[in-house]
């Protein structure tokens, strides 16, 4: 199993009290989460990590959501690189830091 992953994928936008961003993993990435979630979760099915969206690095935890995992995105992260739902994004991820 390994412990950092990249991908592509396609920011959602949740609407709640204020808007909140997330980028859904793909389903074989999730699994091999999953797998390892576990060992890592320190509660609820989150999992602690490092990411990266450009050249931005922050923490985080995934957070579990239709069967796989999704990354929320900070606002340090949004704002600055004007992202908004239905844009595609290339997301860095090492498991377990927080």
């Amino acid at each position: 199993m390994k412990f950092e992953f990249e991908f592509e994928g396609v920011v959602v936008e949740w609407r709640g009290p204020a808007p909140f961003y997330f980028v859904p993993m793909p389903a074989d990435l999730s699994a091999e989460v999953k797998a390892l979630a576990a060992t890592l979760s320190y509660g609820w099915g989150v999992v602690p990590v490092r990411a990266r969206v450009g050249e931005v690095e922050f923490t985080t935890s995934l957070f579990p959501r239709e069967g796989g995992f999704w990354v929320p995105l900070k606002l340090a992260v949004t704002k600055p690189n004007n992202i908004k739902g239905g844009d595609t994004l290339e997301v860095w991820l090492a498991l377990g830091t927080r």
